[in-house]
């Protein structure tokens, strides 16, 4: 069963860079796509950027595009979410989710078919 486990949040100026990592472990996390997800204090949760199992394809919300960069190695279980150029309005906590029926669309980053969830952690952007 796929186990997912977020790390690598922190506080942060505006302007700055974070790099966040979810851990995944069980047979099907490379066989499953893995988006990130983001929720604010009395916002919805909102799908940042994904990616496929194959890590070839890759899509982003359009708030964070040319900003925020996801990637996968496989031999470490680990998927990245590269954060540059932070604002304010980033500030929330970040959640990985996925699953082998998880489909990373290159439209957008969908809530569909999400079979886990790490626990999140959370980032601050503020001077």
């Amino acid at each position: 069963q796929l186990q997912l486990v977020e790390s690598g949040g922190g506080k942060v100026q505006p302007g700055g860079s974070l790099r966040l990592s979810c851990a995944g472990s069980g047979y099907d996390f490379d066989y499953s796509a893995i988006g990130w997800f983001r929720q604010a204090p009395g916002k919805e949760r909102e799908g940042v950027a994904c990616i496929t199992s194959s890590g070839g394809s890759t899509t982003y919300a359009d708030s964070v595009k040319g900003r925020f960069s996801i990637s996968r190695d496989h031999s470490r279980k680990t998927i990245y979410l590269q954060m540059n150029n932070l604002k304010p309005g980033d500030t929330a906590t970040y959640y990985c989710a996925g699953g082998l029926l998880y489909y990373c669309s290159e439209y957008a980053v969908g809530f569909d078919n999400l079979a886990s969830w790490g626990q999140g952690t959370p980032v601050t952007v503020s001077s």
